[in-house]
């Protein structure tokens, strides 16, 4: 994405994704990206950690996250930053569906193509 773009999620092709109950939806830019999560019930955020900086933003749904040493439950604009490599993840809690927005620092490798 070399200039600048007005879009709307609709129209952002899903990411695919080898988890079930996970979709995803991924915008790069050149030093930023920006994914679009959502985990059905009884999905899978296992805990992980990366080298990318990570700030998230939960649009939906309720989950039990763990950040580093810190856990807690939280619901629709609540925040989570996860440095490099913290261990971050969680548990979809309840019957709908958990809607987070991720910006990552720089872009995650694996969420780039060659059109990015």
């Amino acid at each position: 994405m070399s200039e600048g773009k007005i879009f709307n999620w609709a129209g952002v092709d899903a990411w695919p994704s080898d988890y079930p109950g996970v979709g995803m939806k991924v915008v790069t830019g050149e030093r930023m990206q920006l994914v679009w999560a959502e985990f059905q019930p009884g999905a899978s955020y296992n805990l992980h950690s990366h080298e990318r900086e990570q700030f998230s933003f939960m649009l939906s749904g309720r989950m039990r996250l763990t950040v580093g040493d810190e856990v807690s439950e939280i619901g629709p604009g609540d925040m989570w930053h996860a440095p490099s490599n913290v261990v971050h993840g969680g548990e979809v809690l309840g019957d709908e569906p958990v809607v987070f927005v991720d910006v990552y620092s720089p872009p995650a490798e694996e969420f780039t193509t060659d059109e990015d």
